[in-house]
């Protein structure tokens, strides 16, 4: 078994054993009810909200963890996030939206974990930072096409330039270099597992904030 699992590399490791919490995070009810076009813009609005105080968590860390051996790889000027939902919040919330933007209890419990381990362990940072940014350039692209179609968004303007990554020309290049950095990752064995382990949190703390999200947006159509 030992030798089997060290000859697969780490980054299908990783996507193999977190295929079940990334099921369950897809499948939930707000998630489903969003990517179905039944829920109101305040609904998305506040879920590019929630993403925002779990981006600004793991952004701050960065320039820290720049020169890490372990994290450093990873942290491709292409891929930051913040300016783009900033924008995207301004446009959805007006002026105002900064004063106004709360987060949900799973959201702080989400942003928590990651300010704590970009603190004290680089390979947890990478386990979230993997999470986040690949999902974003899959998925997360689904998103988008929903909430231009629903909400009359400019294609790839503002309300969802999150989704938009113009840095990246090929996407799935992108994505491959990616996985190549995890699968060269300078790290044993037994880390090697508690970055999985961290990558099933991720998306534990993913599914709750889903949760959060729908008790405050039921759908009631």
């Amino acid at each position: 078994m030992e030798a089997l699992m060290s000859a697969t590399p780490f980054s299908v490791r990783i996507r193999e054993a977190t295929q079940a919490q990334h099921t369950e995070a897809e499948g939930s009810a707000f998630m489903g009810d969003l990517l179905a076009g039944k829920l109101g813009v305040a609904a998305y609005a506040r879920y590019t909200e929630q993403l925002w105080f779990v981006y600004r968590a793991l952004e701050a860390a960065a320039p820290r963890l720049a020169g890490d051996p372990v994290a450093g790889p990873f942290l491709r000027p292409e891929l930051p996030r913040v300016t783009a939902l900033e924008r995207d919040l301004a446009h959805l919330g007006g002026p105002g939206w900064r004063a106004a933007a709360k987060p949900l209890p799973a959201t702080a419990a989400y942003a928590a974990r990651v300010t704590e381990v970009a603190r004290d362990w680089p390979a947890g940072y990478v386990a979230h930072h993997y999470t986040r940014y690949l999902g974003d350039l899959s998925g997360g692209q689904v998103i988008r096409g929903v909430a231009e179609r629903t909400w009359g968004f400019t294609r790839k303007g503002d309300g969802v330039r999150f989704y938009v990554f113009d840095a990246i020309a090929n996407p799935a290049a992108f994505k491959r270099e990616y996985r190549e950095a995890l699968d060269a990752l300078p790290v044993d064995e037994v880390e090697k597992r508690r970055m999985v382990e961290e990558c099933r949190r991720a998306f534990a703390l993913n599914t709750a904030l889903f949760a959060d999200l729908g008790a405050l947006f039921p759908l009631t159509a």
